[in-house]
C-alpha cells in the first residue's frame, strides 16, 4: 500500500466518522468542515492530502505554515490554510498573506496588530477568524476566559480587518473522549448567547463528540496524517 493510499484511506475513515457523528446528532455532514492538521508532516504529505480531496489544512506555527504554503504553491497547489495555534504579533505581517482564516484570536493587542498589518492581504478582504476561549480554564492553554469574551468580541466585530466566524476552544486531554462533552457544550452555549454560529472544536481524540455537540469545523491531524514527526 502506498503512502498516498494510506492517507486517502485514513481520510475516508475520518469522513465516515464525521458522517456517523452527524447522523447521531441529526445533522447534515455538509455542516462540518474538516481541516487536516499537517504540522510536522513533510510537504509530500500535504500534496497527498490535497490529491485525496482535502483542501483545508491547518498549522499552528508561523514558520510551518509559511514553509508548507510555499511548498504547496511551488507544486501548483492552493489549499486553504488555517492558522490554529497561538499567533505571535511579530509574525502577523508574514502570515496574513498566506492564511485563509485564524482560529486563535485571543487578545486586543493581536487585533490591533492585525489592523496595522492587514494591507498585507492585498484585496483578499477581512480575515475570517474564530475567537479562542479557554473554556476549561487550563493555565497552559491560550484563549480568553468566558467572562472576557464580550470585550474581545466587541473589538473584533468593529474591526474592518476581521470577519468573526465564531468561537474556538481546545479541550483537555482525557482518557475518555466523552469527558470533553461539557467543554464543547459550554462553548456552543457561549456562542449562541452571543449570536455566533461557528464552532471550531474537536481534534483527533474527540472530534466525533465535538460534532455531536455542534462543531462546525474540526481540526484533525494524526487520524489523517499518522503520528507526528519530530
Amino acid at each position: 500500500m502506498t503512502a498516498t493510499t494510506t492517507l486517502a484511506t485514513r481520510l475516508a475513515e475520518v469522513r465516515a466518522r464525521i458522517a456517523q457523528a452527524c447522523e447521531r446528532a441529526g445533522r447534515d455532514p455538509a455542516e462540518v468542515l474538516l481541516v487536516g492538521v499537517s504540522k510536522t508532516q513533510p510537504a509530500r504529505a500535504v500534496r497527498d492530502a490535497v490529491a485525496a480531496g482535502l483542501l483545508d489544512l491547518g498549522e499552528n506555527r508561523a514558520q510551518d505554515v509559511l514553509e508548507q504554503a510555499a511548498a504547496a504553491s511551488a507544486a501548483g497547489l492552493a489549499p486553504r490554510w488555517h492558522f490554529i495555534g497561538h499567533l505571535q504579533r511579530n509574525k502577523v505581517r508574514e502570515v496574513l498573506p498566506v492564511i485563509h482564516s485564524l482560529h486563535s484570536l485571543d487578545s486586543l493587542r493581536l487585533i490591533e496588530e492585525i489592523e496595522q498589518r492587514w494591507e498585507a492581504r492585498g484585496d483578499a478582504g477581512p480575515l475570517p477568524c474564530f475567537l479562542e476561549v479557554n473554556i476549561a480554564g487550563e493555565e497552559q492553554k491560550s484563549g480568553v476566559e468566558p467572562a472576557d469574551l464580550p470585550a474581545l468580541l466587541a473589538a473584533a466585530s468593529k474591526s474592518p480587518a476581521l470577519l468573526v466566524e465564531g468561537l474556538m476552544t481546545v479541550a483537555p486531554q482525557v482518557s475518555d473522549p466523552a469527558q470533553t462533552r461539557p467543554v464543547f457544550r459550554a462553548l456552543r452555549d457561549l456562542a449562541a448567547a452571543h449570536g455566533l454560529r461557528g464552532l471550531s472544536m474537536g481534534m483527533t481524540e474527540d472530534y466525533p463528540v465535538a460534532i455531536e455537540e455542534g462543531a462546525t469545523l474540526v481540526r484533525v491531524g494524526r487520524a489523517i496524517f499518522g503520528e507526528r514527526r519530530t
